[in-house]
């Protein structure tokens, strides 16, 4: 199972890109993948094909009318694992025995 957070961004539309962002959120929450969305990203869970179609579709939407995007791409892959989006903040938690932000 994959955990992927990306940032994709249109270049040259101005310093406020919330509705880019928006639609590439509802590509995402169309897609029935796992996700949660953060300031700076959003992080997907899934198999590889899973999670990077969805970022593909997030691409393609973007390009019909942004001449220049920019993204970031992080991946951690873990064998047999599912659950991480919960799982790895419950284990910080645990660890410092309270409840984090979020």
């Amino acid at each position: 199972m994959v955990l992927l957070e990306f940032s994709m961004s249109p270049l040259g539309k101005g310093e406020s890109v919330g509705k880019y962002v928006a639609r590439s959120l509802d590509i995402i929450d169309k897609s029935g993948v796992s996700y949660r969305l953060n300031p700076m990203g959003t992080v997907l869970e899934g198999e590889w094909d899973e999670v990077i179609g969805v970022v593909t579709q997030c691409y393609q939407r973007m390009k019909k009318d942004c001449n220049r995007i920019s993204c970031t791409i992080k991946v951690d892959y873990r064998k047999g694992h599912t659950g991480r989006l919960q799982s790895k903040v419950a284990s910080v938690e645990k660890t410092l025995k309270r409840s984090i932000k979020q």
